[in-house]
């Protein structure tokens, strides 16, 4: 199954407060797979997209996805955003944002199993205080959808 995160409003592409800091600790954005955090976008980026794929199968008359991209146990499993600080070849992770599959409809997510498109999620990275977004992200604020 193909993924696509498409992300928008990131905390430090406007100058001032937050931003500035963000800029000076050079803080990142990536999606974690496994243990490691990858494809770094600065933090100050007009937009971030990351594409993937993930594994899916049936299990007892469900869909149940996975891979080196996908955390959790069956039926509560989600993606990871992890932010962090850069220096050199280093990341220091510091907040984390979980894209849940249980938010994605099902019919959706059958979809994308028998491979009608991409699942694309679309989310701002900043949240309502300006930092970067963390934590689980529901609908509204993200959206679902295969394209």
């Amino acid at each position: 199954m193909r993924i696509r995160i498409e992300g928008r409003d990131l905390p430090a592409a406007v100058a001032g407060g937050q931003a500035d800091a963000l800029r000076l600790a050079n803080v990142h954005v990536g999606v974690q797979r496994d243990r490691t955090v990858v494809d770094l976008v600065p933090a100050w980026a007009a937009s971030a997209r990351w594409q993937f794929e993930i594994t899916s199968r049936e299990v007892d008359e469900l869909l149940d996805v996975g891979g080196p991209w996908v955390h959790g146990r069956p039926g509560a499993r989600f993606l990871y955003l992890s932010w962090g600080n850069v220096n050199g070849d280093d990341f220091h992770m510091f907040r984390r944002a979980k894209l849940m599959f249980g938010d994605v409809p099902t019919a959706l997510l059958r979809r994308a199993h028998d491979g009608e498109g991409v699942l694309t999620a679309s989310l701002p990275l900043t949240d309502g205080f300006g930092d970067p977004i963390c934590a689980r992200v529901r609908p509204p604020v993200i959206e679902w959808e295969l394209r």
